[in-house]
């Protein structure tokens, strides 16, 4: 069953359908008397932005109302249908993951491998060659390897999480738990590896927009002007410099520091639980990428000197 957007309470229903697909009306919550799910009425490009921005509402909607059916007007679902279409989403859902999953580690394969890849070819020589080709298909396999074990760490940390959780409080200790009813019956292990695909949208376009226009070897470095202007004051200097391309590796900074909070939003989303909780979650699977990253760097690499950048930027 679909949730409000906004206070996470189940409702039948998003919109009502009448005579034809454009003609609909939104259903307002019961729980907070909004609109469910405006989302329904956007784009696709509206929703990629709001993902970017880390929306908490864009999540819910795409994880728990992504592909509900509406009401139509003048027909009555029956129950055992709703059924059916309840495990039609979740056969859809699994689709999806595998779908979106390939497409996004293609994508950050392709991120890697722009990183890694040794400086540009001689004169005369073709842009892509054999050795290329062999060196993405190698980070390609590595990649996949590093997602399966990245998921499969926070699905079992997960799993492992509401065990615990489910098992005190049957042996009546008060756990705590700011999960509101909605998101408990609704949630399924299929959102997770779900989420984290979403969630790895940021860190992806802003790494591709930086595998394409890189900075000048040689920057500019306004920081000397600034001195002559303000009596040369070294503290200015420093405090500019420490943006410099030499002093920070813009690529680790994305990779891991933006798509660890990324994750872990997406995380608490979904299990809508104590911040903390989502951290030590997040700190599983970078344990378990971590641990996969060092078995495969020096087949992934194939020399030294690859393996060495395979390691500098994949280990948080």
């Amino acid at each position: 069953m679909p949730i409000c957007i906004s206070c996470t309470t189940q409702t039948p229903y998003l919109y009502t359908v009448y005579e034809s697909a454009n003609n609909l009306r939104l259903e307002e919550c019961s729980g907070c008397h909004t609109f469910a799910d405006p989302y329904v009425e956007h784009d696709n490009l509206i929703l990629f932005i709001d993902l970017i921005l880390l929306k908490r509402g864009v999540y819910r909607h795409l994880l728990f109302n992504r592909g509900t059916e509406p009401r139509r007007s003048g027909s009555e679902t029956k129950e055992k249908e709703r059924e059916n279409t309840n495990y039609g989403r979740e056969k859809k859902r699994w689709h999806l993951i595998l779908r979106l999953g390939s497409a996004l580690v293609i994508l950050d394969a392709f991120i890697r491998w722009a990183h890694i890849r040794p400086g540009a070819p001689a004169d005369g020589a073709p842009p892509w060659n054999r050795d290329d080709g062999v060196t993405f298909l190698r980070i390609l396999l590595g990649c996949l390897a590093e997602t399966t074990i990245f998921h499969g760490g926070i699905i079992l940390a997960c799993h492992t999480m509401l065990s615990i959780q489910r098992y005190l409080s049957s042996r009546g200790y008060n756990i705590a738990s700011s999960a509101s009813p909605g998101i408990k019956s609704e949630f399924r292990l299929s959102l997770i590896p779900l989420s984290l695909f979403y969630s790895s949208l940021t860190k992806l376009f802003l790494l591709f927009l930086l595998s394409i226009w890189r900075p000048a070897t040689a920057p500019i470095r306004p920081s000397e002007h600034i001195l002559e202007r303000w009596d040369k004051k070294a503290y200015i200097a420093n405090a500019l410099q420490l943006l410099d391309d030499d002093k920070i590796d813009r690529e680790w900074v994305v990779r891991n520091v933006l798509g660890g909070m990324s994750a872990g939003f997406a995380l608490r989303v979904i299990l809508d639980s104590h911040p903390l909780l989502s951290m030590l979650v997040i700190l599983v699977g970078w344990m378990a990428k971590t641990g996969m990253a060092r078995v495969v760097s020096s087949w992934v690499g194939g020399d030294e000197r690859t393996g060495e950048a395979w390691l500098a930027y994949s280990i948080p």
